[in-house]
């Protein structure tokens, strides 16, 4: 691997799309630490540490969150955005007639996924700014200075400047992208991940040493399970007939007739379900918290219950989790199968699963196989997210040095740009990372 990263650095354009990756995530960085104005910084510490959901938006902005800067929504509004069209394309048809015209209406569907970030990048920056406000951690209010009714434009400023945060760091992204090694929006958050986890090292330290090395040790195991899974698939052998075609000249040439496969991945919705999941979760007891103290006993009493129910510190809360996600693998992968439209597509191009007759019978066959192997990866998600849970006795914490849901996203990203960066040196004769 060392080797591999020397003739990288020995090659004038891979060298330079590194250095671009490295330069855009340094200046995103730099950004995540620029305050919005009126902020108080200790109350919104202390907020932080009894927020499930700030948690949540904090990783996905790289860490911006939790010090509400100008990239405090990170490109969340993006994935929200991306998630929405996924699941709009089936149902609208024209949606799904534009996905049909290949290259030009992939960029049409994603012209459509920036316009619609910007709104829910100000829904966004309203709710979490509004949350914020009504926080009261230290007296005073996390955001002092932000509400139409006594502060019209300072309110619509925070608004925008949260809003031109999201959009530059998808632009940041777009430009790792085109210019650099990897998918952008994903590097970006990685970046923000792995930033905090010298952090979490330091917080595991100062409460108890061995629980550093057992979550070592359980995040060595889980990284090389991981991989494992996400790799993992199931080859569906095709075959293709053959077909006579007319050449020039009037001759008869027979072409097709070759073998490939179909490859059905064992986890074919990636992080996903555990966002999906993650987030109902935290919903009922963030809206239970801010009823908790409410000036009726039985409303106060069902929050207190609600908010108790709903915390990591309850059992319950684990075992919900741990069925939701199982929940959202099945509806994600079956969504995103269906975009796929393999059965009709192997039909059009003459391809037939040996032994199984094109058409509904072919569709039947590789829902029943996807169904089969899906239950594995819907399984190993559900362990992952619950991770905290099985290791608290252990060590007396559900901090981890890295959340279920960021270790996933690292472990992607990087194999997905380490087998870029094969490609680009294997097209010059170079060994790679992947062997």
């Amino acid at each position: 691997m060392l080797q591999a990263v020397r003739n990288a650095f020995k090659l004038p354009d891979l060298r330079r799309k590194l250095l671009i990756t490295f330069l855009i995530l340094v200046i995103y960085r730099l950004a995540a630490h620029v305050p919005v104005t009126g902020v108080n910084a200790e109350g919104l510490r202390q907020l932080f540490q009894s927020n499930q959901l700030l948690g949540l938006l904090d990783m996905f902005s790289g860490g911006a969150m939790s010090n509400f800067s100008v990239m405090a929504m990170g490109v969340y509004p993006y994935i929200t955005a991306s998630i929405i069209m996924q699941l709009l394309i089936p149902i609208v048809p024209r949606l799904e007639a534009i996905q049909k015209e290949g290259e030009a209406g992939r960029n049409r569907l994603n012209q459509y996924q920036n316009w619609l970030t910007i709104p829910l990048a100000a829904l966004q920056a309203y709710g979490q700014a509004t949350i914020l406000t009504r926080s009261q951690t230290t007296g005073a209010p996390v955001l002092s200075t932000f509400g139409f009714a006594q502060y019209p434009l300072e309110t619509l400023t925070t608004i925008i400047v949260l809003t031109a945060g999201t959009m530059f760091a998808i632009w940041l992204g777009e430009l790792i992208t085109e210019q650099g090694i990897g998918n952008g929006v994903s590097i970006i958050i990685f970046g923000g991940i792995v930033a905090r986890v010298p952090q979490s090292i330091g917080n595991l330290l100062a409460n108890n040493a061995w629980s550093l090395v057992v979550f070592l040790v359980v995040t060595v195991i889980t990284v090389a399970v991981i991989v494992v899974v996400q790799e993992g698939q199931r080859r569906i052998p095709v075959q293709y007939g053959k077909r006579v075609r007319v050449m020039r000249g009037n001759r008869l040439m027979m072409v097709g007739g070759q073998s490939t496969h179909v490859p059905l991945r064992v986890n074919s919705a990636g992080m996903i379900p555990l966002i999906f999941a993650q987030s109902i979760m935290i919903f009922p007891g963030t809206i239970a918290s801010y009823f908790v103290y409410s000036a009726n006993a039985t409303i106060a009493s069902v929050a207190t219950w609600i908010s108790t129910t709903f915390s990591p510190q309850s059992n319950l809360y684990w075992i919900l989790y741990f069925f939701l996600v199982l929940g959202f693998t099945y509806f994600y992968t079956s969504v995103v199968f269906q975009q796929q439209n393999l059965p009709d597509t192997l039909q059009k191009q003459g391809g037939f699963v040996p032994g199984i007759r094109p058409g509904k019978p072919t569709e039947t066959y590789l829902n029943g196989v996807l169904n089969r192997i899906t239950l594995v990866g819907a399984v190993f998600l559900g362990l992952v997210a619950i991770l905290p849970w099985i290791t608290r006795d252990l060590t007396e914490t559900t901090t981890m040095l890295i959340t279920s849901t960021g270790m996933l996203i690292v472990v992607g990203v990087v194999l997905d740009t380490m087998k870029q960066l094969e490609a680009q040196l294997m097209m010059r004769h170079y060994e790679g990372f992947i062997k």
